[in-house]
């Protein structure tokens, strides 16, 4: 390939929206790859309020109030939890109007189906892991659901 040709390819490759053009021809390849522009990152700048720059006093009095009381973590649910194998939105259901997989209260046994995740337009059937009753389902119908998110109780 001559040095005009190249050339001309060269800078359509750059003046076009195509990132890598690969010809081969009879006299051999020739492949072109236009790198991404680097991008600066933004510099951060942290400001603190005046709030957060009160100077520690040397020791509380008597009349200061308390520190605020740390919000107590949920209690984990009494029972086994199934919880979601994956990132996904959970349903009760198989379509819309139809009846539940689950109810709470419900007798079920190791391997049934007791809901669908959604993940990547795909509906994966989860199954119990262990027969009991289900004492609680924890997500909401349509919910988005992380990995490892407790999703039913069972006792």
């Amino acid at each position: 390939m001559d040095l005009r040709k190249l050339k001309t390819l060269i800078d359509l490759v750059s003046e076009s929206n195509v990132s890598e053009l690969e010809i081969t021809e009879a006299e051999g390849k020739v492949r072109i790859v236009k790198s991404a522009p680097v991008v600066a990152a933004a510099p951060v700048t942290y400001s603190m309020t005046p709030a957060q720059m009160v100077p520690q006093a040397a020791a509380p009095t008597a009349e200061a109030a308390p520190p605020p009381a740390v919000a107590a973590a949920p209690a984990a649910p009494a029972g086994h939890t199934v919880k979601s194998p994956m990132v996904g939105t959970f349903y009760r259901a198989s379509s819309p109007g139809a009846k539940a997989f689950v109810e709470v209260g419900d007798t079920i046994k190791e391997g049934e189906t007791i809901c669908i995740v959604e993940a990547m337009k795909i509906l994966n059937e989860i199954e119990a892991d262990k027969s009991g009753t289900v004492t609680q389902i924890l997500v909401e119908n349509g919910q988005a659901v992380e990995y490892g998110q407790p999703m039913f109780v069972i006792e």
